[in-house]
């Protein structure tokens, strides 16, 4: 089964110890703005997912969302999520950590477009 969205072994570790401090949280990925195009971690609800939001899938257990306008340029990529070390997005809960999430791409193949039927 393809996914649309998969996480580090790094990233997910991370998400781990997050969910240890900060109960459930969910992901969306930024569309630019003040953060420019990272992906975003809250507490589970503190973002109001809007109807025209997507879920992508799970990471660590966690929703991932991302609003239909980026959806579209993204649609023919998987989405993979992973750390680095650095300062993150100020409203994301990974900041503390001296870690960031980023987002890494890599097209689907011909066989993966018709499995998702994008």
């Amino acid at each position: 089964m393809v996914e649309r969205v998969i996480a580090t072994d790094a990233a997910l570790q991370l998400i781990e110890k997050l969910k240890e401090r900060h109960g459930p949280v969910m992901f969306h990925q930024s569309g630019g703005c003040c953060d420019g195009s990272s992906p975003m971690c809250y507490p589970d609800g503190d973002l109001i997912i809007g109807n025209q939001d997507i879920l992508l899938g799970h990471i660590g257990g966690s929703p991932f969302y991302m609003h239909k306008n980026q959806y579209d340029y993204w649609k023919h990529t998987q989405i993979i999520i992973d750390v680095v070390d650095g300062r993150g997005g100020m409203f994301s809960l990974e900041g503390v950590e001296g870690k960031r999430f980023l987002s890494r791409s890599r097209a689907f193949t011909k066989e993966e477009i018709d499995e998702l039927q994008v």
